[in-house]
């Protein structure tokens, strides 16, 4: 019996639109024109007898039955590139990560090379933000989250578990005023950052009352306040994936050991059909050995 497909031609211009939720970003990225677009996604409409894309005077918008739609054959066009690329000897692959910046930063980047001499024939596009990827209008394909491992409608694999503790140049621990016990941070500067843990939580840990919680200066990334405590600035609350290499390297240390149990990890989140694509696998995979 013959398959009933879909005007193949059609479906670039359609999984682009659906991505960017532009026609116009679409063309550009397909080097065509805004009609050429419209008019593919008109036929494939008429095709199937549905709508997909509701249209605006300057916005499109997915239907439920075009974003589902969307999702598939964005997984059917990843398919076909990487047959085609196996049948060449090319690159089999693009994976589209979002993650926030300080964990990009301090934690993904510095390995990234890594997977890129194992797997080179795939190639991993990084995007940053504090917002939970669209995996269908952003184009992403895996995200790494830090939270409570709840992500309705997705899929969610603990990576790490994330601990959280005072780190500072090793400087401090000597000088007039030697960092030795918490009690000592009055006479320190803290560092912050913007995340949900802060020093007022950790110093009641600590039985500490006497050193305010709240001065010093607060940095909205995570790694730039790592960076001020590296160069000796003060002490900074920091977050044990984001400061597990400069404390190898000896950059930072740790004055105390008291680590309170964090209600926070680091999670994979993705759609259950993203782990169709080997490329996709092989990332998410390669991801969880790391971090073992």
């Amino acid at each position: 019996m013959p398959r009933r497909l879909p005007p193949l031609n059609a479906l670039p211009s359609f999984e682009a639109a659906a991505r960017n939720l532009s026609f116009s970003r679409a063309a550009d990225e397909l080097h065509v024109t805004h009609g050429a677009v419209s008019r593919a996604v008109r036929n494939l409409e008429d095709h199937l007898g549905v709508q997909l894309m509701i249209r605006a005077s300057r916005s499109v918008r997915l239907t439920p039955v075009g974003a589902s739609f969307a999702a598939e054959i964005r997984d059917v066009l990843e398919h076909l590139a990487a047959a085609t690329s196996a049948a060449t000897g090319q690159t089999s692959g693009i994976v589209s990560v979002s993650t926030i910046d300080s964990f990009a930063a301090r934690w993904l980047m510095p390995r990234l090379f890594r997977f890129r001499r194992v797997r080179g024939d795939i190639d991993v596009r990084v995007a940053t933000s504090e917002r939970l990827a669209d995996f269908v209008s952003d184009g992403i394909d895996i995200a790494i989250r830090c939270g409570g491992g709840q992500y309705p409608g997705l899929s969610a694999e603990l990576l790490m578990k994330e601990d959280h503790f005072p780190v500072c140049s090793p400087k401090l621990l000597e000088g007039r005023y030697p960092l030795r016990t918490p009690a000592d941070l009055t006479c320190h500067t803290l560092l912050h950052d913007v995340f949900t843990v802060d020093w007022a939580m950790w110093l009641h840990s600590a039985g500490i009352d006497n050193v305010d919680p709240h001065r010093g200066p607060t940095f909205l990334s995570s790694d730039h306040a790592i960076q001020a405590a590296v160069r000796g600035e003060g002490v900074v609350l920091g977050r044990s994936a984001l400061v597990a290499d400069d404390l190898a390297a000896g950059r930072l240390v740790r004055p105390f050991e008291l680590s309170p149990p964090a209600g926070f990890a680091y999670y994979l989140v993705y759609p259950q059909r993203a782990l169709r694509r080997p490329s996709v696998k092989a990332f998410r995979d390669w991801l969880m050995a790391e971090a073992r």
